[in-house]
């Protein structure tokens, strides 16, 4: 069981944990972390430090509003992720969500790239891209959205959340 300050507790297996080697940025510490989703709207993903309720990041894939988002890995990222190329990875974005969401913002310069079949991740920095630390994304996520005939944010007041189990994550990019 994996306690949470959002979410309540989760029931996270032990095969669904990620680490982080190196911790990420400004969080150097915390090593664990799982993948935690709303059952009924899987949009947002929650990146949840395991021993440290406090501390989740709101997490969406960069291709949902950033076409042509692309990830190059340095030599350094794919020796500490023991990744060849991105086939069994899956890449995300950190989100800021303020007060007002229509300001909401996505980190495309360092995004989160994590290893499925290794279970291993990292915050990487793209040195070679030009890409923004703090990208307006709110219409981007509306246009995504709309054509699935979904809302930004389900309002529903009953909620569930659910730890995402990374071998289902590996069957899909296979």
């Amino acid at each position: 069981m994996v306690e949470t300050t959002r979410f309540g507790s989760i029931s996270v297996a032990e095969d669904d944990i990620l680490t982080f080697p190196e911790g990420m940025l400004g969080f150097s510490k915390i090593h664990e972390y799982a993948l935690i989703e709303r059952v009924d709207d899987p949009l947002f993903i929650w990146l949840q430090a395991v021993k440290k309720a406090s501390v989740a990041f709101p997490l969406l894939e960069p291709q949902i509003f950033e076409t042509g988002y692309q990830v190059e890995l340095t030599e350094e990222d794919r020796e500490i992720l023991t990744l060849a190329s991105l086939q069994h990875a899956k890449v995300f974005s950190i989100i800021t969500i303020p007060s007002d969401p229509t300001k909401m913002t996505a980190n495309l310069k360092a995004p989160i790239v994590i290893n499925l079949k290794k279970r291993l991740a990292r915050q990487v920095i793209l040195h070679a891209a030009d890409y923004p630390i703090r990208k307006a994304i709110y219409a981007g996520l509306q246009q995504h959205c709309a054509a699935r005939h979904q809302a930004v944010f389900n309002e529903t007041e009953a909620t569930a959340y659910h730890a995402v189990h990374l071998a289902d994550e590996l069957e899909a990019t296979a």
